[in-house]
C-alpha cells in the first residue's frame, strides 16, 4: 500500500509542477507549486524523514511561497491568461490534485510507513539531521543562505520604481 501511495504522490507532484510551469497567471503557478511541495512533503514522510517533511511544509510551502506572492504583488504582474470555459474546467486540476493529496494523507495517517514492506529500515532523528546539516554540510547551508539573500536584494531592486532607481544613481532630472 505504501508503494501505491508513493506513486500516486509522485504523479501528483509531477503534474502539479508541470501545471506550475505552464500557467501564465503567476498566482495560479504559485498555487500549483504549493501542491507540488505538499506532495513532496508526504513523499519525504514515506521515505522516513518526517523532519524534512515538516520543513518542506513550513519553509517551502509556507515561507517561500509567501515570498513569491510578495514579489508578484511588488512587481505588479498582471494575469496572462483570461478565464475561459466553464468553471469546472478551470477548477478540475486543483480539485484533483488537492483530493489526491488529502486522500494520501488520510491513508498515511492510518498506516505506519516504517512498519510495512516497501518502507525504509532507517530513521533520521532531528539530532542526527541537525548534526549532518550544520557540521558536515555547513558550507552548503551558508552558500544557499547567501543565494536567498542575493535573490531578496535583487527582487527589492527590481521592484523599485524607475524614478527611485534614477535617484539612487544620482541622475535625477
Amino acid at each position: 500500500m505504501i508503494a501505491t501511495i508513493f506513486y500516486i504522490l509522485s504523479a501528483a507532484a509531477l503534474l502539479a509542477t508541470l501545471m506550475a510551469i505552464t500557467r501564465k497567471n503567476p498566482v495560479h503557478a504559485v498555487i500549483y507549486l504549493v501542491h507540488a511541495f505538499f506532495a513532496l512533503a508526504l513523499i519525504f514522510f514515506i521515505l522516513g524523514a518526517p523532519l524534512v517533511a515538516a520543513w518542506e511544509v513550513i519553509i517551502y510551502a509556507g515561507a517561500i511561497m509567501v515570498l513569491f506572492l510578495f514579489i508578484i504583488m511588488m512587481l505588479e504582474l498582471t494575469p496572462g491568461e483570461a478565464a475561459r470555459g466553464p468553471g469546472w474546467q478551470r477548477w478540475a486540476p486543483v480539485i484533483l490534485l488537492s483530493g489526491s493529496i488529502v486522500v494520501c494523507t488520510l491513508l498515511l495517517m492510518t498506516a505506519e510507513p516504517q512498519a510495512g514492506p516497501g518502507g525504509p529500515n532507517f530513521y533520521a532523528s532531528p539530532r542526527d539531521f541537525g548534526y549532518g546539516l550544520f557540521k558536515e554540510y555547513a558550507l552548503a547551508v551558508e552558500i544557499v543562505s547567501f543565494q536567498l539573500l542575493f535573490a531578496a536584494v535583487g527582487a527589492f531592486y527590481v521592484g523599485r520604481g524607475e524614478r527611485t532607481r534614477r535617484r539612487a544613481r544620482g541622475d535625477e532630472r
